[in-house]
């Protein structure tokens, strides 16, 4: 997911089939409305705000959908600073409208392809019209590889759900590597979970991802208090983890705390 700044109150977002698969999702769970489909675009929004200062909550955005091939979708995203003075064809997807069913059916034919949403929970019906283009491009074969009947969908997220263990993720920031060492030496013995370290080259910052794992709650959030004295937190997201793969240096990928407090 390819994400690029145009002007202070728009963005471009580069969404292909790849972005999708990493997530485990089909177009089709994004007609559906899913809660993955919902993350996807919270994702979105929150590696927007991490990577390019774009933050729009609490903010009417508007979207424009450039379908370039059946792989590949590009999303213009602008805030809208005055919503009354939206042209009267996008209040034809608000909520609430006598007429949806139908202004829906006439809106898939619009060249546009515009739509005003206030949330995540509305960009499903933005999702919806791009799920049509793109079955199209990719001809009937592909359609029906990517189709999911929606009682099977439905039945398939909740026997995800009920495999699901609760885990927390949270992202701390050191100026050094020593007070990462400091802090893995106080938390020796008493923090076990899952935990990555990364480094910025350009700022020289170290990066640390951690999981409350098994630990209780009231267990890392005593780690995470302790933390607080060495480092300051950011915000956490998918997004930003598969930012850190991509561009930051791994200094040790698997129980970085733990290995520190040995040497």
């Amino acid at each position: 997911m390819k994400i690029e700044k145009v002007n202070e109150n728009q963005i471009r977002c580069t969404l292909t089939r790849e972005d999708l698969a990493d997530r485990q999702l089909k177009l089709s769970e994004l007609a559906y409305g899913t809660e993955k489909a919902k993350m996807l675009f919270r994702d979105m929004m929150q590696q927007a705000a991490y990577e390019c200062g774009f933050e729009a909550e609490d903010i009417p955005l508007m979207i424009e959908a450039i379908p370039l091939s059946a792989d590949t979708i590009i999303l213009i995203i602008t805030k809208v600073e005055y919503p009354e003075e939206l042209d009267t064809r996008f209040s034809q997807f608000a909520p609430g409208e006598p007429e949806d069913d139908t202004r829906e059916e006439a809106a898939a034919s619009d060249n546009d392809k515009v739509f005003d949403t206030a949330g995540a929970d509305d960009i499903l019906d933005f999702f919806r019209k791009i799920q049509q283009e793109t079955k199209q491009a990719a001809g009937e074969g592909q359609k029906e590889k990517d189709f999911i009947p929606l009682e099977k969908a439905i039945k398939r997220e909740l026997e995800k759900k009920e495999q699901v263990l609760v885990d927390i993720t949270k992202l701390f920031v050191f100026d050094e590597l020593d007070e990462v060492n400091r802090l893995a030496r106080v938390l020796k013995g008493f923090y076990n979970g899952c935990n990555v370290l990364y480094k910025n080259r350009l700022n020289r910052k170290y990066y640390l991802v951690i999981s409350k794992s098994q630990h209780s709650p009231e267990e890392f959030n005593k780690v995470c208090n302790i933390l607080a004295e060495y480092a300051h937190q950011e915000k956490y997201s998918t997004a930003i983890r598969a930012y850190f793969d991509e561009h930051y240096d791994v200094i040790l990928k698997k129980d970085a705390l733990q290995i520190l407090s040995r040497i």
